[in-house]
């Protein structure tokens, strides 16, 4: 197949030159598999990116598109609306963690991000409590790569271009710690204790009742599947409570069914006051996504614009609620409930972290974390070429037939819930191929 002009498509978080020298391109999909340029089904070990939770090419899910497309193709959604979106909040709302019930469409986990750090600031704003300007965020945290996701993650790599930020930020310590968990099978056992930096930073660097909000992933994901210990989660709800500060979960990745459950929130059984999702929303097929707030905060927002006719959250997007992506995740969140593909994944993922903790012992391992259908696999960096053990055992799982994701030395494999015990084999044991063939 005669491949295609690459000059002018600049591609994102990409080494550029070494892709366009020898290219990986895909050109179907269906149910688990994808197929390349050449003609070879490669597995789906990543879901995508994280967001082909029910598995590519879903007829439900396709034929709900189309249908739209050639009925509605776009409506403006500043001061109109059309009936779709507000299905598709409805359909939200009701699978939300309980109290979430209000839905700020956007189209991408970075627009979510960033909306509801503003929904956080002018909440307290709206309550008469402007001097809330602070946002804490965590290390090694990703929440997006607009300016407001960025300035609030901690992920060095992509923050060290872009040294201009917000100023009123800061950031609490990640919970990975590898010398007292390392291969831990679910929660790591230790660790609770660092949720108390984040009083104790508080209560040193900041006055508490300058800070508007907490925002951080219930599993870092793009990280490197970083998982909370255990109460951790729990005890950082609990600090927020205490200072009058929103939490907010990062749920772009953990939501609908990645864990085994609907919701990270649900799982660990702690609710934020602002839910930020997407990826899974409408299976990647178009691109979506939300903020889930509790309803007091929306009708706070609302109550405090008291003129007649004004705007009471002046922020959104031209695609807002874009009819062909409301079409997608109608049907997506519908496909998960008829097939009831979470129940699907938390009945796998016993077997999927077997799996993964088979691995163990294998040559340059220096971690295995897993929970529901998802593992981070560390390696032993290399001296002075952090990342290249990594680059190189996902280019040796891709000409094996499999797709697995690499962030720095870690491999992340996520894939869909319509995985079957054949297809966790295959995946994990073309890593250990790959592991094996790897210097």
């Amino acid at each position: 197949m005669a491949g295609p002009n690459m000059d002018a498509l600049w591609m994102p978080f990409t080494a550029n030159r070494q892709f366009k020298a020898a290219p990986r391109l895909l050109v179907a999909a269906d149910g688990v598999h994808y197929t390349d340029a050449d003609g070879r089904r490669v597995l789906d070990g990543t879901s995508g990116l994280w967001c082909v939770n029910a598995g590519h090419n879903r007829r439900p899910i396709v034929e709900a598109v189309q249908r739209q497309v050639a009925t509605l193709d776009y409506a403006p959604p500043f001061q109109m609306g059309h009936p779709l979106a507000f299905e598709a909040a409805a359909e939200l709302a009701a699978m939300a963690p309980a109290g979430l019930d209000r839905v700020f469409f956007v189209n991408s986990g970075s627009e979510a991000a960033e909306t509801a750090l503003k929904i956080a600031l002018a909440y307290h704003r709206a309550r008469g409590d402007a001097g809330r300007v602070k946002l804490i965020g965590r290390e090694r945290g990703y929440h997006g790569v607009n300016f407001g996701g960025m300035a609030v993650g901690g992920i060095a790599g992509n923050r060290k271009h872009f040294p201009v930020g917000l100023p009123t930020v800061d950031h609490i310590r990640h919970p990975l710690d590898i010398e007292r968990n390392a291969y831990s099978r679910g929660l790591p056992a230790h660790g609770v204790e660092l949720a108390e930096e984040f009083e104790q930073r508080l209560l040193t660097l900041h006055d508490p009742s300058t800070v508007a909000a907490l925002i951080v992933e219930p599993m870092q994901g793009s990280a490197g599947v970083i998982l909370p210990p255990a109460g951790y989660l729990r005890r950082l709800r609990e600090i927020c409570d205490k200072y009058g500060i929103l939490l907010i979960f990062d749920e772009v990745i953990t939501g609908f069914g990645r864990l085994g459950s609907d919701w990270a929130s649900t799982l660990f059984g702690v609710t934020p006051d602002l839910l930020t999702c997407a990826k899974g929303l409408s299976n990647g097929m178009v691109p979506m996504g939300a903020v889930l707030a509790r309803r007091d905060i929306h009708d706070s927002l609302l109550a405090a614009a008291s003129a007649p006719g004004a705007v009471e959250f002046p922020h959104g997007y031209t695609y807002s609620a874009h009819p062909l992506a409301c079409a997608a995740a109608v049907a997506t969140l519908r496909l998960y409930r008829e097939e009831a593909l979470f129940e699907r994944a938390a009945a796998l993922a016993p077997a999927f972290g077997e799996a993964a903790h088979a691995l163990r012992g294998l040559p340059h391992l220096r971690d295995i974390r897993n929970l529901g259908l998802v593992a981070g696999i560390e390696l032993e960096s290399r001296p002075g070429q952090p990342g290249q053990r990594g680059y190189e055992v996902f280019l040796k799982c891709w000409e094996r037939g499999v797709l697995v994701r690499q962030t720095g030395d870690i491999i992340a494999v996520s894939p869909p819930l319509i995985f079957e015990p054949a297809h966790v084999d295959q995946l994990f044991s073309t890593l250990a191929d790959a592991l094996r063939a790897t210097e």
